[in-house]
């Protein structure tokens, strides 16, 4: 490595340190479940994105490995080369079906879908909206794409509609279904009502919405009671695995699979994967207590909390709990994890400063005595911090 490139990377390091911002990897040993276990100790996870508790289910074990045993390891080239095949077709045709959609078209990640349809779609003459808040790989890729990109306050459609009205080229507008962070939901229904014109497409990334949300886990858009023009469901939240689909009419899935970089020109997902992913959906569909089990978790939480500031209420399984300083932030999820309990401490910049927060979530997989566990020493650590700067 040049010294240009050890000052640039030491400097950056540094600045990082100097301002707290540090972050690290951790080991977690026996997955991530309801206990993850760090070092020699386990602990209640409050930072998993595992909702219904899928990940270790016995049917999805069993069906990954039966799918291992059918279709080999890996698909072991892309999906235009000799990558895709049955179980890739199988699950898009599932998720098209449920979802009501003409196509699906597999990806490896959330992030390279998302990618994948600005920078395909988007050209030089269009214009693209997303809500300040939508997720990186988003920003990111609008920031990359040809197209003129403008942002527009969080769930602030009136400032929306005046984006749109001053526009009057292709537009896409990009949402997500529910937000990471703060776990609260898009005004869908009249966001789609605002882009009902001809030249204005919708796009809804339902990572943290699909399987969660709406009849049968169906997510955000069937909550709200609409259907964009494309809508993005990714596997690593609520149905336990990894990947993500592009839910879309026949002509844009065929330009996708044509155009759409991180799908030509990536190695196809595993069929076993696929195979998995398959037995997830299925249970997604028929067990309803896991949606009924989080919100009873949900209300629980809530009012064992009621009295003691910073629980944000939502309607999903993201409950952040606000502290507002960094360093305080930190201080409470160090204390949390010395009373056995991981709630992940979220700062700057990934949420706005003064903002930072415990970004709490529930399972399927937890209990109201979790919950209790959780609340007591939550109130307890809030009390403490509160007398000493009191």
């Amino acid at each position: 490595m040049t010294q240009a490139f050890d000052q640039r990377i030491s400097s950056a390091l540094q600045q990082r340190r100097q301002t707290g911002l540090t972050r690290q990897r951790i080991l977690v040993e026996k997955g991530n479940q309801t206990f993850l276990t760090y070092g020699e100790r386990s602990y209640l996870n409050f930072s998993g994105n595992d909702y219904l508790g899928l990940a270790n289910t016995p049917e999805v074990i069993s069906a990954w490995q039966e799918g291992l045993s059918l279709f080999g390891a890996g698909s072991g080239a892309s999906p235009l080369v000799t990558g895709y095949s049955a179980p890739h077709a199988y699950l898009e045709t599932q998720l098209a079906e449920w979802l009501g959609f003409d196509n699906a078209v597999l990806f490896n990640s959330g992030f390279s879908a998302n990618q994948a349809v600005l920078f395909s779609l988007l050209q030089a003459d269009d214009v693209l909206l997303q809500d300040k808040l939508n997720h990186a790989s988003l920003m990111e890729a609008g920031m990359h794409s040809p197209a003129q990109m403008r942002r527009f306050s969080h769930n602030d459609c009136q400032q929306l509609e005046t984006l749109l009205s001053k526009s009057n080229k292709n537009t896409l507008v990009v949402t997500e279904g529910v937000f990471s962070m703060d776990g609260d939901c898009a005004p869908l229904p009249t966001i789609a009502q605002l882009t009902s014109q001809p030249h204005y497409w919708l796009m809804v990334d339902d990572a943290h919405g699909c399987g969660v949300l709406g009849e049968g886990g169906r997510g955000s858009c069937d909550l709200a009671d609409i259907q964009p023009d494309i809508l993005v469901v990714t596997f690593g939240k609520a149905f336990g695995l990894s990947g993500a689909a592009v839910l879309c009419n026949a002509e844009c899935a065929d330009f996708l699979s044509q155009f759409a970089r991180h799908h030509v020109y990536s190695t196809a997902m595993p069929p076993a994967q696929a195979h998995a992913l398959s037995q997830a959906l299925s249970l997604i569909q028929t067990q309803e207590w896991r949606r009924e089990k989080l919100l009873e978790l949900g209300a629980e939480l809530e009012q064992k909390l009621h009295s003691t500031p910073g629980l944000v209420h939502t309607q999903t399984p993201i409950k952040p709990f606000i502290i507002g300083d960094a360093e305080q932030t930190v201080h409470v999820a160090d204390q949390l994890r010395q009373q056995g309990i991981w709630a992940t401490a979220i700062r700057p910049p990934t949420v706005p400063v003064g903002s930072a927060r415990l970004r709490l979530t529930l399972s399927a997989n937890h209990s109201v005595e979790h919950i209790t566990q959780l609340s007591t020493a939550l109130m307890s650590i809030m009390d403490n911090l509160g007398e000493s700067h009191g």
